[in-house]
């Protein structure tokens, strides 16, 4: 007999394919009983909790300001009444400087004065807006608004 007339006593045995789902599949990587292995495993992840607990509102905690747009200060006609006396003039910069109004970044906001509070004395207004009520109330006091 030689070497090249040998021959296998028996087929060779087909190797299982194990994991890959369907019917050959022996569990298919999820190990064999419990809560894991089912199919329809309803775990919750646990990050998932934490995502919720974060508020839902856009660009929390950062106050980000618009470009182009400057701010804006209101103040009342009672402030103004405390601090002038009869005959000044108010500006911005006057405001400033009295430290009743601060520079925001350098910048100088817009002001607005309201016509909140009582005005007995004539004021005259540069450079800020001035509502209805407001604009009323000091040129009835006998002020102007340039």
């Amino acid at each position: 007999m030689q070497l090249h007339q040998l021959k296998p006593v028996h087929k060779p045995k087909k190797k299982r394919i194990v994991g890959r789902g369907g019917k050959k599949g022996q569990y298919s990587g999820r190990g064999i009983k419990g809560q894991k292995a089912r199919e329809s495993l309803n775990l919750k992840p646990l990050i998932r909790d934490l995502i919720k607990r974060y508020p839902k509102l856009r660009g929390y905690r950062v106050k980000s300001k618009r470009k182009g747009v400057k701010p804006l200060l209101i103040l009342s006609l009672e402030k103004l009444e405390k601090n002038f006396s009869s005959g000044d003039k108010i500006s911005p910069e006057v405001l400033s400087e009295k430290k009743i109004i601060r520079r925001i970044k350098k910048e100088m906001p817009i002001i607005k004065i309201l016509g909140g509070g009582k005005l007995t004395k004539a004021l005259n207004i540069e450079g800020c807006k001035v509502s209805q009520t407001a604009k009323e109330a000091i040129e009835k006091a006998g002020g102007k608004i340039m």
